[in-house]
């Protein structure tokens, strides 16, 4: 018997299509299916044949759930660097999609998390259906919205950004595209007959794209994110995450109750990182906000840091009960996250 690739390429009609080929594993991303996206895009953009490129997820559950930090995480902090080449050459990959000349149409058809977002939601056109489930959850983890979301999450409306990166809130169908994630919804059923439509019509940029969407596309109704809209502008537009607790703590309302019972489980020290991370990130153009990702999880898997014990409460031992350290956000200091920030020296990320 002979192991199938955990990512497939197929050249159909005018399109270049990339299968995430892991179902098992909720098609979470490893270093090697990063590299050959890599590959595959750089061949693609100068290939007069490729009009557009598609990337789905295979399987009924998940287009991708993440990049695979369990893996990366069973390294010791005195052996990280399988965890900082995973991070290079996910950068690297998601930058080359930021910068892909060609319409770049991702196929959200399930979980989409983490480094799922960041290998859709950097193209031209991110389709919802009824059973995509977007997050970036790595504050539940002790580590940070990374894949560029320094870069997108400071450019969504008003401050969803924020309480979405410190929340890790899961958002569906209408929500997805209220947040600016998503840019078109149609059915999951209806997927099949698009990709086919896409492959045979003759795809010269963007607007061909769009018009065959508009064939396919529906509407998913009112985003309940709509309703709060007010109060996470207001609550998440402070400045500092004490404030942002005691904001939703003055607020007499179930979801400032329900958003800062979730806060309270999120390691403090990721949570002000993120914030200085998101801060920093909507001045910067995207290439400078990877190099700055990495600077943060290359200094995150360095020590000994809520990243190893996040991982071990919520994907290995699954207790759902992590002991952070610091504890509390009070005990964590400038310094501590001004070091998350510092230069890597020889080792910075180059594009």
């Amino acid at each position: 018997m002979t192991n199938e690739a955990e990512v497939l390429f197929v050249e159909r009609g005018c399109l270049g299509i990339i299968t995430l080929n892991r179902p098992r594993a909720l098609n979470s991303l490893s270093t090697n299916m990063c590299r050959l996206m890599d590959e595959t895009l750089i061949k693609w953009a100068t290939d007069d044949a490729i009009g557009a490129v598609v990337i789905q997820g295979a399987g009924e559950k998940a287009f991708c759930a993440g990049g695979d930090v369990k893996t990366l995480a069973e390294n010791s902090p005195e052996d990280h660097h399988t965890a900082t080449e995973f991070f290079a050459t996910e950068y690297i990959m998601n930058s080359r999609i930021y910068h892909f000349p060609k319409p770049y149409i991702a196929l959200l058809d399930g979980i989409t998390m983490g480094g799922g977002v960041g290998v859709s939601v950097h193209g031209s056109h991110r389709i919802i259906t009824e059973k995509c489930l977007f997050a970036m959850p790595e504050s539940a983890i002790g580590l940070i919205p990374d894949v560029g979301g320094s870069y997108f999450m400071p450019r969504l409306p008003g401050k969803l950004g924020l309480y979405l990166g410190l929340t890790g809130a899961r958002l569906k169908g209408a929500d997805i595209l209220y947040a600016g994630i998503g840019t078109s919804y149609m059915s999951s059923d209806k997927i099949t007959d698009f990709v086919a439509a896409l492959s045979k019509a003759d795809i010269k940029d963007a607007r061909d794209v769009d018009g065959i969407i508009a064939d396919f596309a529906e509407d998913p109704g009112e985003a309940s994110l709509d309703e709060f809209r007010d109060l996470i502008d207001a609550a998440f537009g402070e400045v500092t995450i004490e404030s942002i607790l005691d904001h939703l703590d003055a607020i007499d309302h179930e979801w400032a109750g329900k958003t800062l019972s979730k806060l309270k489980k999120m390691s403090p020290i990721s949570m002000k990182v993120i914030i200085e991370q998101i801060l920093r990130g909507g001045e910067l153009e995207f290439n400078a906000a990877m190099q700055m990702e990495y600077r943060i999880v290359s200094h995150i898997v360095s020590y000994q840091s809520d990243f190893y014990e996040g991982v071990r409460a919520v994907l290995i031992d699954k207790d759902q009960n992590p002991t952070w350290n610091p504890a509390t956000v009070a005990d964590v200091t400038d310094e501590m996250v001004a070091a998350h920030f510092a230069d890597l020296g020889d080792k910075e990320l180059t594009f």
